[in-house]
């Protein structure tokens, strides 16, 4: 069982940046392929960024490249989204997300979710 725990967001006024941060419990996620999907009321949700396990290589929704920055810190059992010039579009709720052996690019799949983080843009 792998427990996510997301913290970091909040409300900003467009232009402005967060740092998400997901911490992983129960399993390593040197062996998983981590996710951040964000969910907005009334849409799809969205795979906005991915890091494979495998060769480090990174995947982000076209919407958020170049804004948007994912880490990770196997030792730590961490990963971040950094967000930088944030526009109110990006409001939506953020989730880390599992993928045990999973692989990189834009699958959308995963084993564990975790509840989240609200992130407003708004001026």
């Amino acid at each position: 069982q792998v427990e996510l725990v997301e913290s970091g967001g909040g409300k900003v006024q467009p232009g402005e940046s967060l740092r998400l941060t997901c911490v992983a419990t129960g399993r390593t996620i040197s062996v998983a392929a981590m996710r951040w999907f964000r969910q907005a009321p009334g849409k799809e949700r969205e795979l906005v960024a991915s890091s494979s396990w495998e060769d480090d290589t990174t995947y982000y929704a076209d919407s958020v490249k170049g804004r948007f920055t994912i880490a990770r810190d196997n030792d730590q059992n961490v990963v971040y989204l950094q967000m930088n010039g944030l526009k109110p579009e990006d409001t939506a709720v953020y989730h880390c997300a599992f993928d045990l052996y999973g692989r990189g690019g834009g699958s959308g799949h995963y084993d564990y979710w975790g509840q989240g983080t609200q992130v407003t843009v708004s001026s």
